[in-house]
């Protein structure tokens, strides 16, 4: 209920901010704007044509500019900080948090870069170097420096007394990492456990050391599965020594699962996740247009498969009409298993030790489907043609073509994946081109045999 209320009051804001954008009282926009969270205000950002943006963009706080900038997708942010100098961005950026700050810095050019770096004082600069350093698809990329550390022979007075020095202690703290004198990540002490012990006991009493630390070096997606399986809120990273070097949260990891999500469902069509839905025309056109003749080819392809069978087409005009049914149907069957496996390949579920057992049963599935629907479609044909061998033929055609589909659908991402290619990416391109020449190779060269 509250998200439905939360849904509405959205909607309100929008339109109030339409209406007072339309009549041109930019006071009252600024005002509607001071009142939004920066993820909400980002949204609105994201949702406005290119001239609206403008605007609203000159009117949000300075104060809140950098909240709302990295709560944007990359493309907007790139447009917003290639207008802008060093010492702007450092302004602009000044007071977000370290992993924050450097997942901007690695969408700029390396002297820009440096300018700002240099331009930070040494503590933060350091922060933000270290993790640049990484791979932003790693744990040290999405990691960020800002951690709280004991030793095993403190108490747990001292460590209290120790945290209310602090002014505030860092967002989505739920535990205090234990280290020894060499930085070393010994365990964690929940804050939860701390907070009801015995001042008297020391760390290493109640501290847990079964908690194994995230590489700084793991990927991204198998840090989101990690956070998924055990529930967690914040987890300890270290570099190849065992030296803690940071924490990841919870936050970063939604956002991770966020982008792998938008970025599977975007790559079915050629797309970038960070694509702006308001991107100016030509920039949007020149995007599309590899994917598009990347398709064009494999058209081109199926075209020739048909052209092999030029003759028979013209002594058997109605092979024209069905064909398109048998690559059709095909190409569903082998995107559902594509897409299964796609998915599963994503959260690890597929290793080698399963994917045979995988295959053989999207192979019975497509068995028993493509029979199912081959009997439907031979007596549709006998129906409309009363041609029985016609009907032998398409069934057959239709019933070998889903066993294919079933076959490149499951073996085509676990190849593309093992040569380093995004089967999200190039898988659906690869199937298209299987199902459909194998579909219209089938069905075309069957009726050759029988009717030639």
């Amino acid at each position: 209920m509250s998200q439905v209320k939360e849904l509405q009051t959205q909607e309100n804001v929008a339109l109030e901010l339409n209406q007072a954008l339309d009549s041109g009282s930019l006071y009252e926009v600024g005002q509607l704007l001071k009142a939004l969270p920066s993820a909400r205000i980002a949204h609105l950002l994201e949702s406005s044509p290119p001239k609206t943006r403008n605007v609203l963009w000159q009117l949000i706080d300075k104060e809140a500019e950098g909240e709302v900038l990295q709560e944007l997708n990359e493309d907007l942010q790139n447009e917003i900080l290639s207008v802008l100098n060093a010492q702007q961005v450092v302004e602009l950026t000044e007071g977000l948090e370290p992993d924050d700050l450097a997942d901007i810095l690695q969408q700029l050019p390396a002297q820009v870069t440096f300018e700002v770096l240099r331009a930070m004082d040494e503590q933060d600069r350091h922060r933000v170097e270290s993790i640049l350093s990484f791979d932003e698809d790693t744990a040290g990329g999405l990691m960020n420096t800002d951690t709280i550390t004991v030793r095993p022979r403190h108490t747990l007075e001292l460590v209290l007394r120790y945290l209310r020095r602090h002014k505030s202690i860092p967002e989505m703290t739920d535990n205090i990492h234990v280290v020894n004198r060499a930085d070393k990540f010994l365990g964690i002490l929940p804050l939860r456990q701390l907070l009801v012990s015995d001042p008297n006991t020391t760390v290493r009493e109640i501290m847990r050391e079964d908690i194994d630390a995230i590489p700084v070096d793991m990927e991204a997606t198998q840090v989101a599965q990690l956070f998924e399986q055990h529930n967690w809120v914040s987890a300890p990273v270290v570099d190849s020594d065992g030296k803690l070097v940071g924490r990841i949260t919870i936050d970063d990891v939604v956002d991770v699962i966020r982008d792998s999500a938008e970025h599977s469902l975007m790559s079915m069509a050629g797309l970038d996740e960070e694509d702006d839905s308001f991107a100016p025309v030509i920039k949007t056109a020149r995007r599309r247009a590899l994917w598009l003749g990347v398709n064009l080819m494999t058209a081109v392809l199926a075209s020739g498969v048909i052209y092999l069978f030029q003759d028979t087409l013209d002594r058997v005009v109605y092979l024209a009409v069905l064909m398109p049914i048998v690559a059709n149907m095909g190409g569903v069957a082998g995107t559902q298993t594509l897409t299964l496996v796609i998915r599963s390949l994503a959260l690890g579920h597929i290793s080698p030790s399963n994917s045979r057992w995988l295959l053989v049963r999207e192979l019975g599935v497509a068995a028993l489907n493509g029979f199912a629907w081959a009997v439907v479609i031979a007596t549709i044909t006998f129906a409309w043609y009363g041609d029985f061998l016609l009907s032998l033929i398409i069934g057959a055609a239709m019933m070998i073509n889903l066993l294919v589909a079933a076959l490149a659908g499951a073996y085509l991402p676990l190849a593309l994946n093992r040569i380093n290619i995004d089967p999200a990416l190039a898988g659906s391109v690869a199937l298209t081109t299987v199902t459909d020449s194998i579909g219209f190779f089938v069905f075309l060269g069957l009726a050759q045999i029988f009717y030639l």
